[in-house]
């Protein structure tokens, strides 16, 4: 038999393959790992057993989405929301439940199996739909609040349907009322203490755990708090998702909240591939065949009954008509919950084998053709003349909830971030910092500075910070490897977008150049040039002449500040030896090779050394002609990179190659 190991690492390189050709081909990633599982579980190759524990590792991955979902979200804003949640969300299980029961008690099923199969059928996925959202930035439009309050409900009112189908099972009313009574006590208990635990213990450990300013203990802790809140109403018998959700929702007012997020993101992805592996794993492709008329009979009728209920709910409630069928294509398919329910139906004896695996053939299939339905909506619409064009989607569209838009990044914000900001708010140039110190974010909070707490080689905070959009990004540390990092991550997302550097010296600066920055500052010749402009001015140079000296070595990229005399010390730091160019004096004797030979016949610039100034008794030269001819006793100022220089210096001196 085979390890669990090898099974893994099975599913593993199957479900890259999937993910790879899926996207190649361009479908959605949900549709791989569904395949994946197809092919993984019993009723495929099989080589993959489906187990509890597998169930319970993919669950985490609902757990996360949530709680990456609640971070979006703040109390006062699904307050907001609350007509969304419990009106149209209320509205559309009911109705569609009641006329579920009705078609399926008229095609002779009994009032519970009926009852069962619509609770089931009215639920949707709040893990497809969320995920697309996310991936097409759609969250934050009038439709996917839409989507996200409907989803929200339908996840509370699992709790009582969880609690209800065993008890229908065994027909006592009496313990019906008495255990939803029970329910619900705990459910305002247990969301009361994530609500007390949000605001007053969990800010407190953050900012103890950014003071560490460690990523590995701020990630560990996210996962922590995710996965404490989830087993918390997990153990009074809630959903894990609702607990998840909620501890999202405490730490979405806090300025963590893009942090949380982008630490959360990777294991979400992972698991939540996990879980729509497990999803995938429970479609038997022979029933399906065997049945499939019926199956798509039955997916048309689900697709149409729980578009028209969304769509005419959403616009008696005053929505928008393209919101309302935009929300209700996305809302059409069975949800993750409702396989739960499936199971504890078939236990409770509500349903049988045949039904089971017909809901679960209803149910993968319809996750399945969900991403291309949302995908193509603009284009549903427009046919349906909702829509009068289908290009970029959406008329009168409201505005993105982006705050940011043709901005400057400030990647940084200590004395030389601050004091940048200090000069763009006069100049009304709008700007936000990114800072991973926790302190300098509270304290510039406070003073009203628009500072995200996060650490800027991660895409996602920098996507918050609306990098894409940005008319320019400034790197404010100067620590080489760093940069290199936020450099990568900076083109990844927006290619074209201009960045200012901030570096000690002038050692990387061609390096720099080929990662794309655009602007190089060197600190110390920057300081040469603030100095030098004193000293000029304190000796009576004009102002304008020495502007335009300091102005000229600027847009010359400091060529005449990159080469200097280095004295003893020209090999004592390895790394920069290689890279800068350093000035070195020489004096020709009587019988130096170089000695009645011009310049042009020594051939230095093939050498990459070039003679900078020729002393000549008391007259100097500044950069003499290759026609120059060298005479005995004349002083040679040599430019080049140190081991150049040696080489050509024993040249000059012994004619040594």
């Amino acid at each position: 038999m085979q390890s669990i190991n090898v099974q893994f690492f099975g599913l593993l390189v199957v479900a890259v393959l999937f993910v790879w050709f899926f996207k190649r081909i361009g479908l959605p990633p949900i549709l791989a790992y569904l395949a994946t599982g197809v092919l993984a579980g019993s009723h495929g190759i099989g080589w993959m057993a489906h187990t509890h524990e597998i169930d319970f590792v993919a669950e985490l991955g609902i757990v996360f989405l949530l709680f990456s979902l609640g971070l979006e979200f703040s109390i006062s804003r699904l307050m907001a929301m609350r007509n969304i949640v419990f009106g149209l969300g209320s509205l559309q299980v009911v109705v569609t439940s009641l006329i579920l029961i009705v078609v399926l008690y008229c095609l002779n099923f009994s009032l519970l199996t009926s009852f069962a199969i619509s609770i089931i059928m009215a639920l949707s996925s709040t893990a497809v739909v969320v995920k697309l959202l996310k991936e097409t930035g759609e969250l934050n439009q009038r439709r996917g609040q839409l989507a996200v309050g409907v989803l929200l409900f339908q996840d509370i009112a699992v709790v009582p349907l969880l609690i209800i189908l065993p008890l229908l099972a065994s027909s006592d009313s009496q313990s019906i009322s008495w255990a939803l009574a029970f329910a619900l006590t705990k459910g305002a208990f247990v969301c009361l203490l994530l609500w007390a635990m949000g605001k007053w213990i969990l800010p407190k450990v953050f900012n103890e755990i950014a003071l560490v300013r460690t990523d590995e203990l701020f990630v560990l802790t996210t996962l922590l708090v995710a996965l404490f809140a989830a087993l918390l109403t997990y153990m009074f018998g809630l959903s894990m998702a609702l607990g998840a959700f909620l501890a999202g929702m405490m730490l979405g007012e806090s300025h963590y909240r893009h942090q949380l997020e982008a630490d959360i993101r990777p294991f979400r992805d992972i698991l939540m591939g996990l879980f729509f592996v497990t999803v995938g794993m429970q479609l038997d492709l022979l029933y399906v065949f065997s049945n499939g008329l019926f199956i798509i009979g039955a997916l048309l009728g689900l697709l149409i009954l729980k578009i028209t209920v969304v769509a005419i709910s959403a616009q008696l409630m005053g929505e928008r008509r393209q919101d309302a069928l935009a929300c209700a294509i996305m809302l059409w398919q069975m949800g993750e919950f409702g396989f739960v329910l499936i199971a504890l139906s078939g236990q409770q004896q509500l349903l049988t084998s045949d039904q089971t695996s017909f809901l679960i053939a209803l149910g993968v299939l319809s996750m399945a053709f969900t991403p291309f339905l949302i995908d193509k909506t603009p284009l549903i619409l427009k046919r349906l003349g909702v829509l009068k064009r289908a290009s970029m989607g959406w008329e009168n569209e409201p505005k993105s909830s982006a705050l940011y838009s043709n901005h400057v990044v400030i990647c940084g914000f200590s004395r030389v971030g601050q004091t940048i900001a200090r000069f763009l708010k006069p100049e009304a140039i709008e700007y936000v910092a990114i800072e991973s110190n926790p302190i300098l974010v509270q304290e510039g909070k406070a003073a009203g500075e628009p500072v995200i707490f996060g650490h800027v080689k991660q895409k996602d905070i920098l996507k918050c910070a609306g990098v894409e959009r940005a008319r320019l990004v400034i790197i404010t540390f100067t620590e080489f490897e760093q940069t290199q990092i936020v450099i990568d991550a900076i083109k990844q997302i927006a290619p074209d977008v201009k960045i200012l550097i901030r570096t000690r010296d002038d050692s990387q600066l061609e390096k720099l150049k080929e990662l794309g920055v655009t602007e190089v500052v060197p600190e110390t010749l920057e300081a040469s040039l603030m100095l030098v402009s004193h000293v000029l001015s304190m000796s009576g140079v004009p102002m304008s002449r020495i502007v335009r000296r300091v102005s000229k070595e600027r847009r010359n990229r400091y060529k005449f500040l990159q080469s200097f005399f280095s004295g003893e010390h020209i090999d004592s730091d390895e790394n920069n030896s290689d890279r800068l160019e350093y000035l070195h004096v020489i004096a020709l004797p009587d019988k130096a090779f170089a000695v009645n030979k011009s310049i042009s016949e020594l051939n230095l610039t093939k050498r990459r050394v070039f003679i900078k100034a020729l002393r000549r008794q008391d007259r100097e030269i500044d950069a003499p002609s290759d026609q120059t001819l060298l005479l005995a006793n004349d002083i040679l100022v040599l430019q080049g990179k140190p081991r150049r220089v040696e080489r050509v210096e024993h040249y000059l001196l012994d004619g040594i190659e």
